[in-house]
């Protein structure tokens, strides 16, 4: 009976009782990390601090609002539930990493671009908050990616926290349960190009970095539209990870195997390196196509729905 009630709820409460949700989780997150006997300011701790947030704040959550609300499997393009066979599963979780990889130089690029957009005088103000926020997000971020002697024991660590965690809750937050909702099951194509850009928005502002803003939101797109055309959640996370995980591992080899800086690393793709930016990204516009073909082309089809 709860669950019933909760099934047909409207979808701006469904978005309030699980906002609702999230912050009675990230209460008790702060509240459990603050009892640990552990060093809270250690590096280490944010760490677990990081995982703590992965769990009580996205997974959490979104697992029992996809539960009381009924939403077991998304729907593909098709407007059924997806019946990609393993096989094609396979493929597109290959073509998800290839995507990403190639996605790289682009990215850095659109990084680059945004990071020169200046706000007017006017908003001198809100531009130096967001540069404030900007240094001390990227000084989190350096204390967790420096390792004692380059140990490869934190390395994997990292990759758990920063790429594996995160991409597998947020995916589940704001696809699995934010893009279904304003979306609905079985709704019309021309309604979830709405959600999955909306979605797609919200997730790119919650990160509060906004010199990189734009790239963040072109990829939550993506994402969007990764599991408009499979119907599935897992091709999100694995191409969400693979993202996290590439810069996790590009600040490892380019710092303790190549000896680059970090700005080094972050201009692949731009300045001398801009020609990466060309023949990658045709390529990657090439993976997403097949992915797309292959993906829909596996659903039943639904005349009108493509």
């Amino acid at each position: 009976m709860l669950k019933a009630r909760h099934k047909d709820l409207h979808p701006l409460l469904k978005v309030a009782e699980w906002l609702l949700v999230m912050i009675v989780c990230t209460a008790a997150v702060f509240a459990v990390w603050r009892v640990l006997p552990i060093n809270h300011a250690s590096t280490g701790a944010l760490l677990l601090f990081q995982g703590l947030q992965a769990f009580g704040v996205f997974i959490i959550p979104a697992i029992c609002m996809r539960y009381l609300w009924g939403i077991q499997q998304p729907t593909a393009i098709s407007g059924q539930p997806s019946v990609v066979s393993h096989q094609r599963s396979g493929l597109l979780a290959l073509l998800g990493v290839g995507i990403m990889v190639t996605a790289i130089p682009l990215i850095n690029s659109m990084v680059a671009w945004n990071e020169s957009i200046r706000l007017p005088e006017s908003l001198r103000g809100l531009e130096q908050w967001i540069q404030q926020t900007e240094a001390q997000a990227e000084l989190l971020l350096q204390g967790f990616l420096t390792y004692k002697n380059g140990a490869w024991q934190v390395l994997l660590l990292n990759l758990l926290v920063l790429a594996i965690l995160p991409g597998i809750g947020e995916e589940l937050a704001f696809r699995g349960v934010l893009q279904s909702v304003i979306s609905g099951q079985q709704s019309a194509v021309s309604r979830q190009h709405i959600a999955i850009w909306v979605t797609a928005f919200v997730f790119s502002f919650v990160h509060f970095q906004f010199y990189g803003f734009i790239p963040r939101l072109l990829l939550g797109a993506l994402f969007g539209y990764v599991l408009l055309w499979s119907g599935q959640l897992g091709p999100c996370m694995l191409m969400h990870a693979t993202n996290n995980a590439l810069s996790v591992l590009a600040f490892y080899l380019g710092t303790y195997r190549w000896h680059l800086s970090q700005a080094e690393i972050d201009a692949i793709g731009t300045q001398h390196t801009w020609w990466l930016t060309l023949v990658c990204t045709p390529v990657m516009l090439l993976l997403i196509y097949l992915f797309r073909r292959i993906a829909v082309g596996s659903q039943p089809s639904t005349t009108g729905n493509q």
